[in-house]
């Protein structure tokens, strides 16, 4: 089976997906490591986005600390559970490929088991100056070689940032980045 390409196809998939843990009342995931982990490398107030967001792992982290969030999901059905959940947050059903962030309208961005390359460069011009963009993804583990990340790309991915913390752990299939825009 092919990976959708399609923004009304990938918007199917995820719904599904969504719809099937609503039904299963599995709980909003957690946030994702990096962003726990390194937390302290957070502003303490500011705009953030969390792009891809799904349920809403990462924007109900920043936003329980204190930060104002914007949360960005292609499924219809996972912004409308997280927009019931938190209404603090401003969730949005939203191809962020097809309309990415202006520049320089967040203080941190944050992405989780989401990848198009393409993308990085709006991503990068996305942060204010300070900002901090925190990321993790799939090193291995998906049938579609196109989300996997190469070893140590994830660094290399964002060239106008200054990396505050790296990893690859042994024991994990995600790579985690935090990076910062210096100017």
């Amino acid at each position: 089976m092919t990976e959708p390409t399609e923004p009304e196809e990938l918007a199917t998939k995820w719904n599904v997906r969504h719809r099937y843990a609503k039904r299963q009342k599995i709980n909003a995931p957690d946030a994702c490591s990096v962003l726990r982990e390194q937390a302290r490398l957070l502003p303490a107030r500011g705009e953030a986005l969390d792009i891809a967001c799904g349920r809403g792992g990462n924007a109900r982290f920043l936003q329980a600390r204190g930060l104002a969030v914007s949360a960005w999901d292609i499924s219809k059905v996972a912004v409308e559970e997280l927009s019931r959940d938190v209404p603090a947050i401003k969730a949005e059903v939203r191809d962020v490929i097809q309309h990415p962030p202006a520049p320089r309208t967040f203080d941190v961005i944050t992405i989780s088991r989401f990848l198009h390359r393409a993308l990085c460069p709006a991503i990068e011009c996305a942060l204010r100056p300070g900002g901090a963009l925190f990321y993790q993804t799939f090193l291995t583990g998906l049938s579609n070689a196109d989300f996997l990340l190469e070893p140590d790309e994830l660094a290399l991915l964002f060239p106008g940032l200054h990396i505050e913390f790296y990893a690859e752990p042994e024991h994990s299939s995600e790579a985690q980045l935090v990076a910062k825009r210096l100017t």
